[in-house]
């Protein structure tokens, strides 16, 4: 078995974290690639495997890796999109930041975990991605979302005009600071914090959510995921912000922008003693009442 892992850089407080993870993958003989900055980072501040190799690109990863292991937080995870992209490597990961909804694996059961790596004892989420293209080739190779694709002001005070088209049929005009694209797994991110709906990762569908809207009866609105989705923007400033999961470009308000349903997906493993709702119910506090407690 081959994995490799990524991460960025931490504080001292996570060093014995980032130990267990090597001492149990050399316990279990596993052959093991470290991506190349991340190395560098911790060569001299953790005890690595002897026979440790390095890795920097996608192809690099790409070749007879099994699974890849991000040491982070949920953004640490969203960064290996980039090295992934189609080869269909299968990712976990462990959580060494606050939340972890994506990075589900706790710091303290990294051994558990990665045995259960080695024995196989895991399914695969097969995520969703979105695709985002203009004629100025927005973001390069890497025009690719797990969460989401956001459309939001730069620098003042005005609101936007977003046109929304689906499948060239006219949606609205969203008068508001921005506009949110997300997939299944962005539901439970920067959309439902703007008060988007909770979508189950295995349904076929995106939500447009807007931020700030000034109409306040214009709410988000969920939508298939096999239609094509045109958005032309007016704003007094001559530029605004699209960000694609943590990447940010800055666009001239003449650029539209068109999204879809990529043409791959992302495994993310889940392990067996895990869930959806368990991870809903853990990391959200979804439908607890402290009432009742």
């Amino acid at each position: 078995m081959k994995i490799a892992i990524y991460g960025r850089e931490f504080n001292n407080s996570v060093l014995p974290f980032v130990q267990d993870v090597f001492d149990a993958l050399q316990e279990y003989g596993i052959e093991t690639i470290v991506h190349q900055d991340y190395y560098q980072f911790i060569e001299d501040k953790v005890k690595l495997p002897a026979n440790l190799n390095t890795f920097s690109t996608h192809p690099e990863l790409c070749c007879n890796t099994d699974v890849l292991i991000s040491l982070g937080g949920d953004g640490t995870l969203l960064d290996t999109l980039a090295l992934i992209r189609d080869s269909g490597v299968p990712v976990i990961g462990i959580n060494f930041g606050r939340l972890g909804f994506l990075a589900s694996i706790n710091k303290n059961e990294i051994k558990n975990a990665i045995q259960a790596l080695v024995n196989k004892e895991y399914s695969l989420d097969k995520r969703t991605l979105l695709d985002i293209a203009s004629k100025h080739h927005l973001f390069g190779e890497e025009n690719f979302a797990l969460n989401d694709i956001t459309i939001h002001r730069r620098d003042n005070t005005a609101m936007m005009i977003i046109h929304a088209y689906m499948n060239d049929e006219f949606i609205n005009s969203y008068w508001a600071d921005g506009l949110i694209i997300a997939t299944p797994t962005g539901s439970t991110a920067y959309s439902l914090s703007c008060g988007g709906p909770i979508i189950f990762p295995s349904a076929q569908n995106f939500v447009i959510t807007p931020i700030a809207p000034h109409n306040l009866n214009v709410r988000p609105v969920i939508i298939p995921d096999d239609v094509t989705l045109r958005f032309e923007v007016e704003a007094r400033s001559t530029k605004f912000l699209v960000s694609c999961d943590s990447r940010t470009a800055t666009v001239d308000r003449s650029v539209k922008i068109t999204i879809k349903k990529a043409a791959f997906h992302v495994n993310l493993i889940r392990l067996h003693n895990e869930s959806y709702l368990t991870t809903l119910r853990n990391k959200l506090l979804w439908g607890i009442d402290t009432r009742n407690y």
